[in-house]
């Protein structure tokens, strides 16, 4: 749907994107992911095709953003972080002008009021957009972006400058959104990322550092999923049971007071075996007091991504050219310059690749 490759973004002598490629497929929804400054913002206007890339391409849809740029643009509704609204109009003029700058061909009308209806503002409908709080001003700003039923929603800081109860509100309208579009969210705020997106993309200093599910990603990067129990059982008879249950790793045990043997298993791959071992233990008739999943939290993903070490390597010797890469954990802990004296420049007026959203160049 979206593929990006070898993206750079030059402001000057500033580098604000380095070589960056990722693929965004459909139905899923993406959390872009990164620091203030880490390039997010960048990497969201060059997609939308609201400025051009230095180097690398972009295609929409199979669609050069570039090249194709109207049929590219057609596919995707962008809401930045600042939403580009007209508040001396009223919402339903406003959206009625959006529909007309991408020359929308349908019953305007209905699909305004199907439009309204899906973001929760049609009893605003009538109201001057400056005279709404800023939760409504944001869903204002989510309906444009879907007036022309786009197939890929990109939404740059959707919740930035919200109340915790508008946070939440528009946390379930992007979520009702993703079984009809493709919707990419960049944010700064973890727990926003974990609680709506199903893939992430994590971005820092300008580099792609990881890419896909959260699952994946914790595992890849942080080690396997583990199962604390707590069994009325000996820890020889414990190990025995667990022996058992295939998808298992590394087992440490602890036998406590009365006869209670705690265990910590490493799970392999993807299986939740909570229901197989319960069930391994009972056939035993071994009771399971306790069970539960301790998953790597995706805090401590995000900061060995996106730690700001200084690169320790060195230019390699003759004889170490031909050197196996390091492995994604040993990149991440090694490769990231810090980068404290740069400035984020994603909204530079100096740049003159600036494209409008609406319309052409």
């Amino acid at each position: 749907m979206i593929e990006v490759k070898n993206l750079t973004k030059k402001y000057g002598d500033t580098i604000a994107l380095k070589d960056v490629s990722f693929k965004i497929e459909s139905g899923h929804v993406y959390g872009l992911l990164g620091a203030n400054g880490a390039g997010k913002s960048t990497t969201m206007n060059i997609i939308t095709g609201c400025l051009a890339p230095s180097f690398g391409s972009v295609r929409i849809c199979g669609y050069d953003i570039a090249s194709h740029s109207e049929k590219a643009k057609a596919n995707v509704g962008y809401l930045p972080e600042i939403p580009p609204l007209y508040v001396d109009m009223t919402v339903s003029e406003y959206l009625k002008f959006v529909a007309a700058a991408r020359k929308f061909t349908g019953d305007t009308d209905a699909h305004i009021e199907s439009v309204m209806e899906k973001t929760g503002i049609e009893h605003v409908s009538n109201r001057l957009i400056k005279n709404l709080s800023k939760g409504y001003r944001q869903r204002v700003g989510i309906a444009q972006a879907l007036i022309g039923n786009p197939r890929i929603i990109v939404l740059d800081e959707p919740t930035a400058g919200l109340d915790p109860k508008q946070i939440i509100e528009i946390r379930e309208l992007i979520s009702s959104l993703s079984p009809e579009h493709t919707v990419i969210i960049s944010s700064h705020i973890l727990s926003e990322i974990e609680e709506m997106c199903d893939r992430i993309i994590i971005i820092s200093n300008g580099k792609l550092i990881a890419c896909g599910s959260p699952d994946a990603l914790r595992r890849e990067l942080l080690g396997p999923d583990t199962l604390e129990l707590e069994v009325k059982a000996s820890a020889e008879k414990t190990l025995e049971i667990l022996k058992t249950v295939g998808s298992i790793g590394k087992v440490s045990l602890e036998e406590i007071e009365n006869g209670i043997c705690k265990a910590s298993v490493e799970i392999k791959g993807e299986t939740d075996l909570r229901e197989k071992i319960f069930f391994a233990f009972a056939r035993a008739k071994a009771a399971v007091l306790t069970i539960n999943l301790q998953k790597p939290h995706l805090e401590d993903l995000f900061l060995l991504a996106t730690e700001n070490e200084e690169d320790k390597e060195t230019e390699p010797k003759d004889g170490d050219k031909n050197e196996k890469a390091p492995s994604i954990r040993e990149f991440l802990k090694k490769s990231i310059k810090s980068t404290k004296n740069e400035t984020d420049t994603d909204e530079s007026d100096d740049d003159d690749s600036y494209r409008p959203l609406f319309g052409r160049r």
